[in-house]
């Protein structure tokens, strides 16, 4: 083993995995409001009429329109209408642009790949706040593409 692994066993050990435990629904809240805070104020401002909505799961429903093969697939979800779409008034009836993060497809995700629990929180929240600005999937990819360059 090289001194890298030594020194990461070494702190895996003073850890009391007994009382660890994943984030409940309320700390995950508290962990998705900590990384919209950290967005940008010109950022945030923009989004100010979005709902923010931690649930478990994905509701049947959006599974079947989104022919998602498991209730693991969906990390993330915006519902609404996007900025560039909205009118200059809101319409009469229409729902709040909400962004729902999933809780445990995130952490079922998180599990298995090697990043931090608040930068994967921090990633689907802004993918979301992507679409609420009115960006396809493909064009979120060119971006992130284009920013690993």
């Amino acid at each position: 083993m090289g001194k890298g692994v030594d020194a990461r066993v070494a702190k895996t050990t003073e850890i009391d995995w007994d009382g660890v435990k994943a984030p409940s629904r309320d700390a995950f809240e508290v962990l998705a409001q900590a990384a919209f805070d950290r967005l940008p104020e010109e950022f945030r401002a923009l989004c100010s009429d979005v709902i923010f909505n931690v649930t478990e799961f994905p509701e049947d429903d959006v599974l079947k329109e989104l022919e998602a093969e498991s209730p693991f697939d969906l990390l993330g979800l915006f519902s609404g209408v996007g900025l560039p779409q909205q009118g200059y008034a809101p319409q009469t009836g229409q729902m709040p642009n909400t962004i729902h993060l999933y809780r445990r497809p995130i952490l079922d995700y998180w599990a298995e790949h090697d990043e931090s629990l608040g930068a994967i929180v921090s990633h689907v929240m802004i993918h979301e706040i992507g679409h609420h600005f009115g960006f396809s999937d493909d064009d979120m990819e060119a971006i992130e593409a284009a920013a690993e360059r």
